[in-house]
């Protein structure tokens, strides 16, 4: 059976009316087109053509001809929330190529060329947000008003609250297949976070884009706003995306992170050879790799040793690497993968996949070695401290990631080409951008700290 006979006999099945066919700029914000059942021949064969200028940075001008997504029916999903839609992830091509602008067609390459190493990456994601409402003067408040408590992780009267929506979610997530396993209360008032279970790469990406639309589209519903964005409240714990992930083989399907006891691993870990190479290369590379998994100016607002009133902060400050322990960038949660701590809800999930399998892979060809895993409380230590055991600090502002991604040659490589040169440059240049955009704004507490004081 044909692509098409099988995404028709699934319409059908399902009694889906429509098609979102979905693709995401750098910012990772869902674009789509809705396409009628009745247009699914030429949704398949020629893909939802678009104007790519109009829908974000992904490398086009309105001189640019049309971009056409093309549907993976891999990735096609009935939504339980709206069941008369699904949805298929698409990979944008211009005039008939694969284009290296967009986030999904820099991930496939990435992992294509993975595939010629017999090697598959799988990761899971723990997606944090925030259930707000916003005032008529733009300000913003958490939703559940009773939700004051000043240490609100884990609370069960919070999940009461908010069952309606958080079951609605499990519902939804278990409906898909995704296999929801927990759901809680995270560290700050008003934040939430579900998990599902891992997978490869890709299908994580993808899912991970249609799990912001469903938790925003469930909000609306609510008369809520929903953020996944890194710190929407200055005294509360930001939003984070932590990564696991592994290396597998492809013909075998076997774990390659995971040891065969403390006989045959130094550090006691129960970690590969190939997993603390692959934890080095993360290290190596991170004041980089920060600029693309924390990719907004509010992100490093985020990151950082002080904790808010609500609760602790669980951000990273410095590229080190541990075991079970929390205030690293990279923490090993079970003896068979690593846990990368340092992204936030703001993250493309396609290009920090492939961010983070650039440097990985870096550090397993280079034979790297992280060194002793760093077993001390570094939210606890000073700065001069840290600094003495050798440990790198993040950079401290989107513009500080910018120019050291500007200059890392191995994510440049990771990232790929365009016919503009590395798609390296065209991000450092989107997030000069955007940070020089900001920083020329007079803000409120500007205004309040300098008014008089001269």
């Amino acid at each position: 059976m044909g692509q098409l006979e099988d995404i028709q006999d699934r319409v059908d099945s399902d009694g889906v009316e429509f098609i979102y066919a979905m693709f995401v700029e750098m910012h990772g914000k869902p674009c789509a087109k809705l396409v009628p059942v009745e247009a699914l021949d030429g949704l398949m064969a020629d893909g939802a053509g678009f104007a790519g200028f109009a829908a974000g940075p992904i490398g086009q001008d309105p001189s640019s001809p049309d971009m056409l997504a093309i549907p993976d029916p891999a990735s096609y999903t009935q939504l339980p929330w709206q069941p008369n839609v699904a949805a298929m992830q698409c990979d944008p091509t211009v005039d008939g190529e694969p284009w290296p602008f967009a986030p999904r067609v820099i991930l496939r390459r990435a992992l294509d060329e993975l595939g010629q190493r017999n090697l598959v990456f799988k990761t899971g994601v723990e997606a944090e947000y925030s259930l707000v409402e916003r005032d008529d003067d733009g300000t913003i408040r958490v939703a559940d008003r009773r939700d004051i408590e000043p240490l609100p992780c884990y609370d069960a009267r919070g999940l009461s609250r908010m069952l309606p929506h958080l079951s609605e979610v499990s519902k939804s997530l278990n409906a898909m297949g995704w296999g929801n396993y927990a759901n809680d209360h995270e560290d700050a008032n008003g934040q939430y976070e579900q998990n599902w279970h891992y997978a490869d790469a890709m299908t994580t990406a993808d899912r991970l884009i249609l799990f912001r639309l469903m938790i925003h589209t469930l909000a609306e519903r609510n008369g809520r706003y929903a953020t996944f964005m890194p710190k929407p409240f200055a005294d509360k714990t930001g939003n984070g995306l932590h990564t696991h992930l592994s290396l597998w083989s492809a013909d075998e399907d076997e774990p390659l992170f995971a040891g065969n006891g403390d006989a045959d691993d130094p550090n006691g870990l129960g970690l590969t050879e190939m997993a603390y190479q692959f934890a080095a290369g993360l290290i190596a590379h991170a004041p980089a790799l920060t600029a693309i998994i924390c990719p907004i100016v509010n992100s490093y607002k985020r990151m950082g040793v002080g904790a808010p009133t609500s609760g602790a902060t669980w951000a990273p400050a410095y590229a080190a690497f541990g075991g079970n322990n929390r205030t690293q960038m990279i923490r090993v949660p079970e003896p068979d993968r690593l846990e990368v701590r340092l992204g936030d809800g703001s993250a493309n999930p396609y290009l920090m996949f492939t961010a983070l399998l650039g440097c990985g892979l870096d550090g397993i060809d280079r034979g790297l070695d992280p060194g002793e895993p760093n077993t001390a409380n570094l939210f606890a230590l000073s700065a001069e401290e840290v600094g003495a055991r050798g440990i790198a600090s993040l950079p401290l502002t989107l513009l500080h990631a910018a120019e050291q991604l500007a200059t890392d040659e191995v994510l440049g490589k990771a990232l790929g080409m365009t016919a503009d040169g590395p798609y390296r440059d065209y991000f450092v240049k989107v997030k000069r951008d955007e940070f020089m955009a900001h920083h020329h704004e007079v803000t409120q507490s500007e205004v309040n700290q300098y008014l008089t004081l001269f």
